[in-house]
């Protein structure tokens, strides 16, 4: 089994607090890493490093664990520079052009979204994304939402079934059939493809009592929940996923002093997505008020044609910092290990012995660069798993 040596480390983040200066980052300074059988084999000083059969030296640049981006949505068809234009232009953003997407997807064929599928995990890689959830969401029949997932499957073992992402044109004079579909037919066919299922619980989607629904069903067929919540208002959605105990709720936008609570009571993963905002022109979530208040926040970059067309997890760790009140360390944390922790991982988003050898190499000589730099293409070199 060959091993490799990456010496002449600037500053190493390790993501584990036993390490380096203890902080939660866990730096080192100096550093060396030693990978082996595609895991973490050894980390330390550079002056302690042991022989390995290759060596790769950065040249005091940064490394840091490949970004776990926890929450995307990139099987789809179509174009909406047009709305987001008219956003830019004062039109308020709403969930309705969902099924401007859901009629291309419709009718694109397999090759063509699995091609668009594969662009968009390359694009990714190389701004430092090594592990990426993909959902559903733009198909809504049992065929489209089942060949969804089997595409996204190609790409990530993080697949997520949103079969409950809008209800469709043609349910929309019976949308208690459609939760009947989502929880029937289309679960059935969706289940083998997906480790997930996901609901947009909002007002002019799905509410409360429909969500819980969707949510059980797929429970009972060995999925775990995530949900979209308070997005684009207040509503019952975060308080929903910490009584079901979900592993993460997503973008966390509205929130008062009982959510903020729940989720730090439960544990539940607050995942902040501020390419929505920026994309939006909608007040960002407060992510000061959330650490402060011992949350675990993760940030992902809600990649779809919608809401928030970025792939770059760097963009979303300068807007956590500018805008969210986050500091450039918490912005990375949350971005790796958060991201992990929103998917259940331990094995990502971290370069302690044992962890797999996802990282990324900045050209820079720290990971406040990403922040200090917005904008600038500073990854050089990613390892983890390469696009199909």
């Amino acid at each position: 089994m060959t091993s490799l040596l990456l010496r002449h480390i600037g500053e190493l983040v390790t993501n584990d607090p036993t390490l380096g200066d203890g902080s939660p980052l866990g730096l080192l300074t100096d550093a060396a890493l030693v990978v082996e059988g595609g895991r973490v084999a050894w980390v330390g000083p550079a002056a302690d490093a042991p022989d390995a059969d290759a060596v790769q030296d950065v040249g005091g640049r940064a490394v840091l664990p490949g970004f776990v981006d926890s929450h995307s949505h990139l099987v789809f068809a179509g174009d909406r520079s047009a709305e987001f234009a008219a956003r830019m232009a004062g039109t308020p953003y709403s969930a309705g052009g969902i099924r401007t997407t859901v009629a291309a997807t419709r009718a694109a064929s397999d090759e063509e979204l699995t091609a668009h599928v594969g662009r968009h995990v390359a694009e990714m890689r190389r701004q430092g994304t090594t592990t990426v959830e993909i959902k559903s969401g733009y198909g809504l029949t049992v065929r489209d939402e089942a060949r969804a997932l089997a595409i996204a499957r190609v790409f990530t073992d993080e697949a997520t079934f949103l079969g409950a992402h809008v209800v469709p044109e043609e349910y929309a004079a019976d949308p208690a059939g459609y939760v009947d579909l989502v929880t029937g037919p289309m679960l059935d066919a969706a289940a083998e493809h997906a480790r997930w299922i996901d609901v947009f619980c909002e007002e002019g989607a799905f509410d409360a009592d429909q969500a819980r629904t969707i949510l059980e069903a797929g429970r009972a067929k060995g999925l775990g929940g995530r949900l979209h919540a308070n997005q684009l208002g207040h509503g019952p959605g975060v308080q929903l996923a910490c009584e079901l105990e979900l592993v993460a709720v997503d973008h966390c936008t509205y929130l008062d002093d009982h959510d903020i609570a729940a989720l730090g009571d439960t544990g539940t993963v607050a995942t902040l997505l501020p390419g929505v905002e920026f994309s939006t022109r909608s007040p960002y979530p407060d992510g000061r008020r959330l650490l402060d208040a011992g949350v675990v926040v993760a940030l992902a970059s809600d990649c779809n044609p919608g809401s928030s067309y970025t792939s770059s997890m760097p963009l979303c760790v300068a807007l956590a910092v500018r805008e969210m009140g986050m500091t450039p360390a918490e912005a990375l944390w949350a971005a790796t290990r958060g991201g992990a922790r929103a998917l259940g991982r331990d094995d990502v988003g971290h370069l302690a012995p044992g962890a797999r050898a996802h990282y990324a190499v900045l050209d820079a000589p720290s990971y406040v660069h990403l922040a200090y730099r917005p904008g600038v293409p500073l990854v050089v070199d990613v390892q983890g798993p390469a696009p199909v």
